[in-house]
């Protein structure tokens, strides 16, 4: 997928998730944030890759709620979070325990309409 001047993804370290894109439309989004808001995504980036469950600060990372609390991912069912990037960008993810990753299903530079 990563083709010629893209750029390059640091591999995780032993106490931290791996981070994958669930499909190109993410890949899209997130290169959009980055270029938007760089820092507050940096931010993000190692939020998520220390703790996808980190509740500690519930506005702005946190499960998402009812039917958008979970989301099939390779056939398997797999808790689906939200990081509010900034006011308007949102990065969605699903935390898959077995393998020790993180799929980024969404990342937008706007609210997505599904939770307005």
């Amino acid at each position: 997928m990563p083709k010629r001047g893209d750029r390059v993804a640091p591999p995780p370290r032993s106490d931290e998730w791996d981070i994958r894109f669930g499909d190109s439309d993410a890949v899209d989004g997130w290169n959009d944030l980055c270029a938007q808001a760089p820092g507050a995504t940096r931010d993000a980036y190692d939020a998520i890759v220390k703790n996808p469950r980190d509740s500690s600060r519930p506005g702005r990372q946190h499960r998402l709620k009812g039917s958008l609390a979970s989301r099939k991912v390779a056939g398997e069912t797999l808790e689906q979070w939200q990081f509010e990037v900034t006011s308007g960008g949102r990065i969605w993810y699903c935390i898959d325990d077995a393998h020790r990753r993180v799929i980024l299903v969404l990342a937008s530079t706007k609210h997505p309409k599904a939770t307005e």
